[in-house]
């Protein structure tokens, strides 16, 4: 299928022309999204998306999106996009601004907002590797879902390279952080865990509902405490005693097959963890 997309009002194809060449969004990647999966047409947990979206905004100095105009333009593409979506993408950018990384007045300020609907395959397990580069955990962008994602790229193509589908990063203190698109879980001795937010994880929103339904279920799966979980306990992985989940929008909860391009085991509580997590989205497509 091809995507769908929501601008100002209308609906567009991906060959239109929609952003101004000197947007901010473009020329210094001032901008914050969303991406929700998409279930029988409906875009899942999307409230909580756009608490986040408006959060990454505030975070960036960026004014605060109109959610009634995103609603919108959400309905617009998902009954354009026909039975075959997967996925939606919310975009919110600066607008157009200078060339230089300094913003317009705020009353300059006309900030561009995108919705896109398109496919979105998803895998039930995860294939990972690790990479010598390493998040911010003190950056001012810490814990923000920016367009700034050039570092993502990156990384990504490396994991494609070497034939996994995500790479795991540290932080600059050595602490196990996040993927490059979905937190991270631990799974050992008998329970989850996940790098707590002070490590500069995003705060994804699967991780938030896995937390909550986890513990509403009686299931072993924590937040770490600071510090708890180096970047060297993938060495363990690797080992064979303990074993990796990733979490995110599009993947939702996938037990990791492969670390460094060998196979390994997966965490019973990590497939608890899955099945719960799809057992429970069924019944609430905007918990």
């Amino acid at each position: 299928m091809s995507v769908v997309i929501w601008s100002n009002g209308r609906l567009h194809g991906p060959e239109d022309l929609l952003l101004s060449g000197v947007d901010h969004g473009l020329t210094v990647g001032d901008g914050v999204f969303e991406t929700c999966a998409v279930y029988d047409g409906t875009a899942f947990a999307l409230s909580r998306h756009l608490r986040r979206l408006k959060r990454s905004a505030e975070g960036l100095g960026l004014a605060a999106p109109d959610e009634g105009a995103i609603r919108e333009g959400v309905a617009a593409v998902l009954a354009d996009a026909g039975p075959d979506v997967g996925r939606l993408r919310i975009t919110l950018t600066g607008g157009p601004g200078p060339l230089g990384s300094h913003r317009f007045a705020a009353e300059d300020q006309h900030p561009s907002i995108l919705v896109l609907a398109g496919p979105g395959a998803r895998s039930e397990v995860s294939r990972v590797i690790r990479v010598p580069w390493v998040r911010n955990e003190r950056s001012s962008v810490a814990g923000l879902k920016t367009t700034s994602y050039a570092e993502n790229v990156v990384a990504v193509a490396e994991a494609y390279r070497r034939g996994a589908d995500e790479a795991v990063l540290a932080n600059t203190v050595g602490e196990l952080c996040e993927g490059t698109a979905s937190n991270v879980f631990v799974e050992r001795d008998g329970e989850l865990v996940t790098p707590p937010l002070s490590s500069g994880c995003l705060a994804g929103i699967t991780r938030e509902l896995l937390l909550e339904w986890s513990a509403a279920a009686g299931l072993p799966v924590r937040e770490a405490a600071a510090g708890e979980l180096r970047y060297e306990v993938l060495d363990e992985v690797a080992a064979g005693s303990a074993h990796l989940m990733m979490s995110g929008s599009i993947r939702n909860v996938s037990p990791v097959a492969s670390l460094d391009g060998v196979d390994i085991d997966l965490g019973p509580v990590s497939l608890e963890a899955q099945h719960l997590f799809q057992a429970r989205l069924a019944d609430d497509l905007d918990p």
